[in-house]
């Protein structure tokens, strides 16, 4: 398994399946007080519609403008991991899918990979994963396809837009291309997760498991937003529950199936988890700890005990009966391995038990462009003949990523400040720039554009080159542009304009 710089830890899913610490707030305590899926699943690469885990996937057609489809010729493949979507195109910064959301929404993403041999190779590529303007993770799936299993990786964002980009990019490890299997992009409730300022942050997945459980990993219908709950067990003791829990009861909606079986040890004794099962990279962590008195419901059956991480107290006396309970750190630091230690207070009858934990590490988020450049460079994108393949996601973010020819500011919003195209082929008219109003340089020579020098070029105050020869542009000169002081206006050789150069 493989740990990113900003982590997200890989989980994987058979092929067959479809004290106090120093910390920045205080862990708090909702006791326990459905939805139909909403969202897209993407079967990348699929030609037509496939049912998988109960659940109808589409193609992703319309939602992305490159790569080419393949189908994996391997028995018993799931249809979601049956297809592919691989990107060849080396020239292309990154490649993105482009979602309709609504703005100001909270969403769980999930790109799902299953590598396959699809290049005749025998390893996967390695390449990165981008989140809006975001650095999202390495997607590194050499060790999962070796064991014969699939990856996926989970994200937690608010949106400030109406769509939302998920894109994949080279990096200096990617050997062959970048492919995906599936894409899910799946509305969460507003309470969920609230704790957060998805305005500064988002929450990457690391772990999500049900202690004690034994079959195969709890989804959708049971979780009703699709989250993956994998199974965990150790060498502690399993029990089963005597009564049900409803997700709706609960804050962050646990499916009722996460609480059917817990981890406990006998009375007076400590019970340790050591979970994650794997070292986690020094930063802040969200976790959140669910867990529920096994036994039948009586005015007896509570027990109470102290929960540390990492030997830190967590939370104190902690109440926990068959009605449920969950606690949660918002922003908790870990390095390491993690162990989760409940130690009973004296005289309770019964040992502690725990049923469910969710781990997200914070990732900070990598900046915005402004909206308005946003909005104006899409529009130049649909205007243009043949742009460049990789114009589609943010224009300007990351920086290492923005899209071809596009230089940015960076500041509290990335603005465009130069626009270098030349030689890219590019025909039909110069599109409307007026909205990029911290335009400096336009470099658009060397192509097949045509029609009219536009005169809202002469609106963008801050352009101080105009590079358009060797086009095929006619008529005149804009009076906007004629006594521009301090322009430098290159329109020939070529063309053919009715003034002179």
């Amino acid at each position: 398994m493989s740990l990113s710089i900003f982590l997200l830890w890989l989980v994987t899913i058979p092929l067959s399946h479809g004290l106090p610490a120093p910390r920045a707030s205080s862990p708090r305590v909702f006791l326990k007080r459905a939805y139909n899926l909403e969202g897209f699943l993407l079967n990348c690469g699929a030609t037509k519609e496939a049912i998988s885990g109960n659940l109808q996937w589409t193609t992703d057609e319309g939602f992305i403008t490159v790569g080419n489809k393949t189908t994996l010729d391997a028995p018993g493949l799931v249809p979601i991991l049956a297809t592919l979507r691989i990107f060849p195109d080396q020239s292309a910064k990154k490649y993105c899918y482009v979602i309709p959301v609504t703005k100001g929404g909270k969403y769980a993403v999930r790109t799902t990979y299953y590598y396959g041999g699809f290049d005749g190779g025998k390893e996967p590529p390695v390449f990165d994963q981008i989140i809006e303007g975001t650095p999202w993770s390495t997607v590194n799936t050499t060790e999962d396809y070796a064991n014969s299993l699939s990856s996926y990786y989970e994200i937690v964002v608010q949106v400030t837009g109406k769509t939302l980009s998920i894109c994949l990019a080279r990096n200096q490890q990617t050997v062959s291309s970048p492919f995906i299997s599936a894409l899910e992009v799946l509305f969460l409730e507003n309470s969920m997760y609230n704790s957060t300022d998805f305005t500064k942050f988002a929450l990457a997945n690391v772990a999500r498991n049900c202690f004690g459980y034994k079959h195969s990993l709890i989804s959708f219908p049971d979780d009703p937003f699709n989250r993956y709950w994998q199974p965990f067990t150790d060498a502690n003791p399993v029990v089963t529950s005597q009564s049900n829990i409803t997700s709706f009861d609960f804050w962050n909606r646990p499916p009722g199936k996460a609480f059917e079986n817990a981890v406990t040890t006998s009375r007076g004794k400590t019970l340790t988890v050591k979970w994650p099962p794997m070292a986690l990279p020094s930063s802040n962590y969200w976790i959140s700890l669910y867990f529920q008195d096994n036994r039948t419901p009586s005015p007896y059956s509570w027990r109470t005990f102290n929960v540390l991480v990492n030997g830190m107290n967590f939370y104190s006396n902690l109440n926990v009966t068959t009605a449920g309970v969950t606690v949660f750190g918002t922003s908790w630091p870990l390095s390491g391995m993690t162990e989760i230690t409940l130690t009973p207070q004296l005289g309770i009858p019964v040992g502690p038990i725990i049923n469910a934990g969710e781990i997200f590490q914070i990732l900070p988020l990598g900046g915005r462009t402004l909206t308005r450049d946003v909005l104006a460079m899409q529009e130049v994108a649909r205007s243009l003949n043949n742009p460049p393949s990789d114009w589609s996601g943010d224009p300007c973010l990351p920086q290492q990523y923005s899209w071809t020819g596009i230089t940015c500011t960076q500041g509290k919003f990335a603005r465009v400040s130069a626009f270098w195209l030349g030689e890219n082929k590019l025909s039909g008219d110069i599109p409307d720039l007026s909205p990029l109003n911290v335009l400096a340089s336009l470099h658009l020579e060397d192509n097949q554009f045509d029609g009219m020098i536009p005169e809202s070029l002469g609106l963008v105050n801050n352009l101080n080159e105009i590079f358009l020869q060797n086009n095929n542009l006619k008529g005149s000169l804009p009076a906007t542009l004629k006594n521009r002081n301090g322009l430098n206006l290159q329109i020939r050789p070529g063309n053919k304009l009715l003034v002179s150069a």
